[in-house]
């Protein structure tokens, strides 16, 4: 089958798609921002504790979205092929999916005091986190749940909900920071445990606004994705699984290098932890982008693929890292010419360690627009390949980029040449310039063969 759309219309097809979708990103990502934010205005061990705490709620999160997340490519497959009932199994068995993983991802959570003593932190610190996930670690079922429904509106196209409804739980995570954070309108000041408590309010209300989405609207209720939800599907559960499993490890081999990079910096001491939560946010908000048009990739490769529309796969995919490497010029230049500025929106200047943490955060906002184009890179094509269900292999580059050339290297320059937090910084750079070089000659390679390669 011939593609009959030009590489413009990919172009403004990736647009349409990708835009919403990256506004949802950003707005999802804006939750852990003002909480970063207003966490810091406390201090700068409010803000160090702040980044334990979260740091190991979104690795837990992150195992358990990979599930959540296969939910894109099977749905986007069956939708280009016209199966409409494994649309719904596939979203069915991934509501059962996460939440199962919720119970595991709970009781990690509550051993947060003895991993993070095992991993050579500060016990203020330690403590402060752990009061912080004790709240913060109920909301792991509701965001999953959440992402696995919103996997399945991204599949439909349907981006504008998603991004709606995200907008909303930033306007409500923002409102309760300010009242539980600080005690406000009569509310007791919980400091770092009220910002637990309105993570958990903002995921809840994610979750009913996009169960009630699809129930009203009559596109998605057509799917009866609730209906008879109890009665099991083992080999939709069983595909979920063969695709959600590595893609949940590809993901965390990624979300674990910066963790790991959590970990050495939390060796180096409180104030370069908490710059290094700093630029970490700014890093994080900037890589939205790439993982929005990499979701876009995902489901217009995904439609592609089942129509069996094998040059559609090829233009679909370079149109979208066309998109991001020219968005991405403009953001490494923010970054460049901006960092103190934006290092300074995560803390308050009354704070005595306030010029302290800047003065490390600034350098390291520097490192991250060096890597800007390495990181929009891997994230759209990983996007990509995902839309031809090959997640076996790029999870094994993704290990390989990460674990034995981004965390060694992280670790060398940090610690034994003495670069400090830049070194670490610099590290994570290699690491993604790898997987960057590497994915890119995967997808070559898979659509130069016209996908007649194992996946």
């Amino acid at each position: 089958m011939g593609d009959e759309k030009s590489f413009n219309d990919h172009v403004k097809a990736t647009l349409v798609l990708g835009l919403p979708l990256v506004g949802a990103q950003v707005a999802q990502i804006a939750i852990g921002v003002t909480d970063t934010i207003m966490i810091g205005w406390l201090g700068a061990q409010p803000l160090a504790a702040g980044v334990l705490g979260t740091q190991l709620f979104f690795m837990v999160y992150i195992f358990g979205a990979g599930l959540a997340f296969a939910v894109i490519p099977i749905s986007a497959n069956a939708l280009g092929s016209g199966d409409e009932r494994a649309v719904r199994r596939c979203v069915r068995m991934g509501l059962w999916a996460v939440s199962i993983f919720s119970v595991f991802g709970l009781a990690v959570m509550m051993q947060s005091k003895a991993i993070y003593i095992f991993l050579g932190q500060e016990l203020e610190n330690i403590v402060l986190a752990e009061g912080y996930l004790r709240i913060a670690m109920w909301g792991i079922l509701p965001s999953l749940l959440g992402t696995t429904l919103r996997s399945f509106l991204t599949a439909l196209e349907l981006a504008k909900i998603v991004l709606f409804a995200t907008i909303g739980g930033v306007v409500l995570n923002i409102v309760l920071n300010y009242i539980l954070i600080f005690g406000h309108f009569g509310a007791p000041r919980l400091e770092l445990v009220g910002a637990a408590w309105a993570s958990l309010g903002t995921q809840t209300l994610i979750l009913v606004i996009l169960i009630g989405y699809i129930y009203i609207k009559k596109q998605t209720r057509e799917y009866r994705i609730f209906s008879r939800i109890w009665i099991s599907d083992w080999p939709a559960m069983a595909e979920l699984i063969r695709l959600g499993t590595p893609m949940s490890i590809a993901i965390l081999a990624e979300v674990g290098l910066f963790h790991a990079a959590s970990i050495m910096m939390g060796w180096i001491g409180t104030i370069p932890l908490a710059a290094h939560g700093v630029a970490l946010q700014i890093a994080a908000v900037a890589f939205m982008i790439p993982l929005g048009f990499g979701n876009a990739a995902t489901v217009r490769i995904g439609n592609a693929f089942g129509k069996n529309n094998i040059p559609a796969v090829g233009r679909a995919g370079y149109a979208a890292l066309f998109v991001v490497l020219l968005i991405t010029i403009f953001v490494a230049l923010l970054l460049l010419f901006f960092p103190y500025y934006l290092s300074s929106l995560f803390v308050d200047m009354k704070n005595p360690d306030a010029a302290q943490v800047l003065a490390y955060a600034v350098p390291l906002i520097l490192v991250a627009s060096a890597f800007q184009f390495a990181d929009s890179l891997q994230g759209v094509l990983i996007g990509a390949l995902r839309g031809l269900k090959d997640i076996k292999v790029p999870m094994k580059l993704g290990i390989i980029s990460y674990w034995l050339v981004g965390v060694p290297s992280a670790y060398i320059l940090a610690f034994p040449l003495k670069l400090g937090g830049v070194g670490l910084w610099i590290g994570l750079a290699f690491g993604l310039t790898v997987a960057s070089v590497l994915l890119l000659w995967r997808f070559y390679h898979r659509e130069r063969l016209g996908l007649l390669s194992p996946a």
